[in-house]
């Protein structure tokens, strides 16, 4: 949360016009889908392939390849949050790296693992062998099996160079569209035609998806994993999907397997080739319990530098600030902002600036920032003893208000949007602004982070009585389910390990 940015007025909705989301061209940095192998965040530690693997800070110096690979990285950590340092777990990843490395298509070729600070379920890589792998993937999984799946899977994109063939189709669809702007004469046709090839070109192709799944199944039966885990975790991503989203029609396009030909093909083809290395129920060690003593302790959901979702409420410890959203909203908190959507395509967005220049929040309203602004709505108000200051706008299909409040040199700022001329906007923003306010030193002080806790089944404990434990949602024992890749006839014994999720 709180990122400075620009506000350029725009709301798209989700497919099927349904949950809009607010956008104000702050939200222009999107999420990188699964195996996008171009866009967003990253860290710093790089892993050698050996039996005893360890970080390194150079990958392949004098790799042209890698040379795009370290032009996007620091545009890559940006963007998921930065870094998760955690030497544990870093040395979990490097282990499993090490082992696939072994037996990849490229021996020689060296990694660079950054494990990125982020809730999302995702893995990607970029030429030149940068790797990334996010904490809410390391959360999801059960063993060191599943780990080994996805990132065999990235490493066969470095190894089979889909990086670099990605990038020569991109910037050939770039001199198309820049021809279709000179020829239509019309700047705006070419921007179409550049975003519909962006659009096309935001993951690898079909064939490259299906060969590299083929290379991982491999590698993973190679390496001694589960070959079965690929398909398997597939089905855990595939159920968290279903287990995140607000509506079940709604736009899925950041989601992990959005970019990956459709998930009961790509699981078929992975049990199918792993069926090469014998039937699943011969397979040995997954790796599991090293695995989950490796995360034990990995940091769950939000991180306390982007605050905290507690149910209708964010909480910012370190700022001290905290609001609640209108009961039916759901809070999304990104790197970059808070986003909420609620019933009837109401939408909010909240950000933070740094106040340098000291104007007023009235003239700071009405800088220019705010697209479709009605300057004759604009007044000072005050908000739970903070200077702030509201207004109106309205663009496109759109309603909007907009409300900046200052605590000392930060400048916070509200976007509500509604359909236009809903007669939900002063309601939905009057609720919102009336309930921000500073956080007392004791709600400070009992604010934790959510952790994945890995414990010791005991006798008389069962699923109800360890998923009451667990904290960070309602939907508790759906959500000890999906973590421990449990169904719902599953059971648990004394001497099991299972995860969950306490401060």
């Amino acid at each position: 949360m709180v990122r400075q940015t620009v506000i350029d007025g725009r709301i798209p909705t989700r497919r099927g016009g349904k949950n809009a989301r607010v956008v104000v061209v702050f939200l222009a940095t999107t999420l990188l889908s699964a195996c996008q192998s171009m866009i967003e965040q990253t860290y710093e530690p790089t892993v050698t392939p050996s039996s005893n693997p360890q970080i390194v800070d150079e990958v392949q110096k004098n790799d042209p390849r890698a040379q795009l690979g370290a032009r996007e990285h620091p545009r890559i950590v940006a963007s998921y949050g930065g870094e998760y340092k955690d030497a544990k777990t870093e040395r979990l990843v490097a282990r499993i790296t090490g082992a696939l490395t072994a037996v990849s298509e490229n021996p020689q070729q060296s990694y660079r693992i950054t494990i990125l600070n982020s809730p999302a379920i995702n893995a990607f890589a970029l030429p030149g062998g940068y790797l990334y792998v996010t904490r809410g993937l390391l959360a999801l999984a059960n063993d060191a099996s599943e780990v080994a799946a996805v990132l065999s899977h990235e490493m066969a994109h470095v190894t089979a160079n889909h990086g670099i063939e990605r990038q020569q189709r991109e910037e050939a669809e770039v001199i198309a569209s820049r021809v279709v702007s000179e020829v239509l004469s019309s700047n705006l046709a070419g921007k179409q035609a550049l975003a519909r090839g962006k659009l096309r070109l935001a993951a690898f192709s079909r064939n490259q998806e299906l060969q590299a799944d083929v290379i991982g199944v491999r590698m993973l039966g190679e390496a001694g994993y589960d070959p079965y885990a690929a398909g398997r975790f597939l089905d855990s991503m595939a159920a968290y999907a279903r287990f995140t989203a607000v509506d079940p029609e709604s736009d899925q396009s950041l989601d992990f397997l959005s970019s990956h030909p459709n998930a009961p093909q790509r699981v078929e083809l992975a049990r199918r080739h792993a069926r090469a290395f014998g039937v699943e129920s011969a397979i040995g060690d997954r790796g599991r319990d090293y695995y989950l003593a490796g995360i034990d302790g990995l940091l769950y959901g939000d991180s306390p530098q982007e605050g905290y979702v507690r149910g209708q409420t964010f909480l910012h410890g370190q700022l001290g600030i905290r609001f609640d959203v209108p009961v039916g909203f759901q809070i999304d908190n990104k790197a970059e902002a808070v986003l909420a959507t609620g019933p009837g395509d109401i939408a909010i967005r909240f950000d933070g600036v740094a106040d340098t220049a000291r104007r007023s929040l009235t003239d700071y309203i009405a800088s220019g920032w705010v697209t479709g602004l009605q300057p004759d709505t604009i007044r000072p108000i005050s908000i739970n003893g903070l200077e702030a200051a509201t207004a109106r706008a309205s663009a496109d299909r759109w309603d909007f208000d907009v409300t900046v409040i200052r605590i000392d040199n930060q400048i916070y700022r509200f976007l509500t949007a509604v359909p236009k001329g809903s007669s939900a906007l002063e309601g939905t923003a009057s609720q919102l602004r009336s309930s921000f306010r500073r956080m007392t030193q004791a709600e400070v002080q009992s604010l934790k982070p959510l952790r994945i806790r890995v414990v010791t089944v005991r006798s008389g404990d069962t699923m109800a009585t360890l998923a009451a434990r667990m904290m960070g949602t309602d939907r508790k024992l759906d959500l000890f389910r999906l973590i421990n890749a449990m169904q719902i006839t599953s059971t648990v014994k004394p001497g099991d390990k299972v995860k969950i999720i306490a401060e």
